[in-house]
């Protein structure tokens, strides 16, 4: 089998990290001298880099995230000097995943929820979990939606009702605070002080 046959065998089997990087190794190993089972541990090294880097992006595309980029290393927590930093990161562990528990990210528009559930649902994806974001508008069309087409399992028949009733609003909030953790994200907003160069140059 020469190197052409060998390499469409690989894909054939669905090894496509070793095929990609075949000539290039064995290229390696002659310049090296390397052992046997040092090449052959490069190439299953080269598979499973590839099977993983291929599985967090096509998870990454699956959560829907508004900005793929948002992650805890480009938020400034300075602006909002407040805010619970050792929270922030103690839920990028994935740790009250694995308890079942609840986060919720509290304060004003502007103020870096979404980029917090997007930097958090971003380290849960590296740490094997699968993740959706959804910001509160489109997850509640989302379940009107289903509602009506018949697909939900527990259907809620009217949720401009529901979110304008103080008291099943609170029995919500109640439930998800009871295994939850708030992180308080105001009263700075990021959308202000992005805005008010704007508002002085009009002035």
């Amino acid at each position: 089998m020469n190197l052409l046959e060998l390499n469409r065998a690989l894909r054939q089997l669905r090894l496509g990290g070793i095929a990609a990087v075949l000539e290039t190794r064995l290229h390696q190993a002659q310049a090296e001298a390397m052992p046997p089972i040092d090449f052959l541990s490069c190439l299953v090294s080269d598979e499973l880099t590839r099977r993983g880097d291929r599985l967090l992006e096509r998870r990454t595309k699956q959560a829907e995230f508004r900005d793929p980029q948002r992650t805890l290393d480009n938020f400034d927590f300075n602006f909002n000097k407040k805010m619970n930093r050792s929270l922030a990161f103690d839920l990028a562990t994935g740790a009250f995943i694995a308890r079942h528990e609840d986060a919720l990210f509290l304060g004003p528009p502007g103020t870096g929820k979404s980029h917090l559930a997007q930097a958090i649902g971003q380290a849960a994806i590296q740490q094997g979990y699968r993740v959706l974001y959804r910001e509160t508008h489109k997850l509640l069309d989302d379940l009107a939606e289903a509602t009506i087409d018949g697909t939900s399992n527990r259907p809620v028949e009217d949720w401009g009702k529901l979110l304008g009733d103080s008291a099943a609003v609170t029995a919500m909030l109640d439930r998800l605070l009871h295994h939850g953790h708030v992180l308080k994200c105001g009263p700075r907003s990021w959308r202000t002080k992005m805005d008010l160069p704007q508002l002085q140059a009009a002035g």
